[in-house]
């Protein structure tokens, strides 16, 4: 989120210093995700380490807490995990919100960079690895289980109708709304006909802005906020679109991957469903948020540009990818 929670900075420093036993310096607010409940900052100690703070607003669910620790427990160290707290557990309250704090990896994104070549292979074996990982029963129960529906049509109709007679938004639903709608009955078509496929750990936003790499060297994947037990297509879709990065995978790119991957045939039908689902939850996901009162300017505005570019791949798929104009700015990219 571009705006800033509305919480005391020096209080919120302070009680990060308490619940991990640190020496707080500075508390820096990171502009980065979508997510209309969490925020970011990075924090810096007086012996100049770095970690990473997520504020969310509401609870963190039971698998974005615990599969992290549990993927790295089993030699997936690409995982970033929670910092556990010194008296136990991971998440920490503060005055209505809940805290996570991570390892910060310098080096930045990969969306606007992208992979090397050693990264495309290293990304490929990630995924194969995570993809044969059989969950505790105990994760099995807390992490959420693919439907095969979406609720983003729904919400998109909805609030197709609010945009549509705002001043911020009227005009770009002119244009755009019928693309728009389009695509939420064409995600239902594909939906009612998917065929189910085997689950795997899905990471289920594995985009290249949830890649963290210092140059050439190797991976961290962070935002595990939301992973569940899915079709291997469900992460397979941010490699095999062209919607995702600035770099996407081309042919090249591709057999590295499958280098680091193994053999893989992705279900093009499932691939078409989780892409068109993809952008019609994001696009519903900006909508309210360019609609929520007390947005600032350049939340909106910044909403606005990647609505306007999700819709022009929408109404015109061989328009292109899209391309971020500042890295960080897009769901996830933390």
């Amino acid at each position: 989120m571009i705006d800033r929670p509305g919480v005391d900075e020096p209080l919120l420093a302070a009680e990060v210093a308490a619940a991990w036993a640190l020496s707080v310096a500075d508390l820096v607010f990171l502009p980065v995700g979508l997510d209309g409940n969490a925020w970011a900052y990075r924090v810096d100690t007086t012996g100049g380490a770095r970690y990473f703070l997520k504020l969310r607003r509401g609870e963190f669910t039971g698998a974005a807490v615990a599969l992290p620790g549990f993927l790295r427990a089993r030699g997936l160290r690409q995982v970033v995990a929670p910092i556990d707290l010194p008296d136990g557990g991971a998440v920490h309250g503060f005055e209505g919100y809940r805290l996570l704090l991570y390892p910060f990896h310098e080096g930045g994104s990969l969306w606007a960079r992208g992979l090397t070549d050693r990264q495309w292979i290293g990304y490929g074996e990630f995924l194969g690895r995570l993809h044969q990982v059989t969950p505790s029963a105990e994760l099995a129960a807390v992490l959420p289980v693919e439907t095969y529906r979406s609720t983003a049509g729904d919400r998109l109709r909805t609030l197709g109708d609010q945009a549509a007679a705002s001043d911020a938004l009227g005009a770009f639903w002119k244009r755009y709304g019928t693309a728009l709608h389009r695509l939420a009955d064409t995600v239902d078509e594909l939906a009612s006909g998917v065929t189910r496929a085997r689950h795997v750990i899905a990471h289920a936003d594995i985009h290249p802005g949830n890649l963290i790499a210092d140059g050439d060297g190797p991976l961290h994947v962070v935002d595990w906020d939301a992973p569940m037990l899915a079709p291997r297509e469900r992460d397979l879709m941010f490699v095999y679109s062209r919607d995702f990065g600035d770099h996407p995978a081309d042919a090249r790119r591709a057999e590295l991957f499958r280098r680091g991957y193994g053999p893989v045939e992705p279900d093009q039908r499932l691939l078409s469903f989780y892409r068109g689902e993809r952008h019609l939850d994001d696009a519903a996901e900006f909508l309210r948020s360019i609609l929520r009162p007390g947005a600032s300017p350049e939340s909106r505005a910044n909403d606005l540009h990647w609505l306007t570019r999700i819709a022009e791949a929408v109404a015109d798929p061989a328009s292109g990818r899209l391309r971020s104009p500042r890295p960080g700015c897009l769901r996830g990219a933390c």
